[in-house]
């Protein structure tokens, strides 16, 4: 605090009483507009983190679910498109035996 009240003072004469309140709000309207623009950057980045993290979550949840399987044939249609897969005792077993 001490400080502060050599500097306004040394501030004071140096500028003079006339054009201080005029540096004063210059100032002050500055650091306003520097708080906000940091406030607009924290905002920002927390955004696109959360962005990442939702996207990191639907990625691990579609790695999660099963996927369909497209290749695989029914049963029913594998055994009566090859004999070799027919279960034994039918038709084809007994025709080869």
């Amino acid at each position: 605090m001490p400080e502060l009240i050599i500097i306004m003072v040394i501030a004071l004469i140096v500028i003079g009483p006339q054009k201080l309140p005029d540096l004063a709000r210059s100032l002050g309207k500055g650091l306003a507009e520097f708080k906000k623009a940091t406030e607009d950057f924290k905002h920002n980045i927390d955004a696109e983190a959360k962005s990442a993290e939702e996207k990191e979550q639907m990625a691990k949840l579609s790695e999660i679910k099963p996927q369909p399987e497209l290749d695989k044939k029914p049963e029913h249609a594998a055994s009566a498109a090859d004999p070799q897969l027919q279960p034994a005792g039918t038709e084809a077993e007994k025709k080869t035996a």
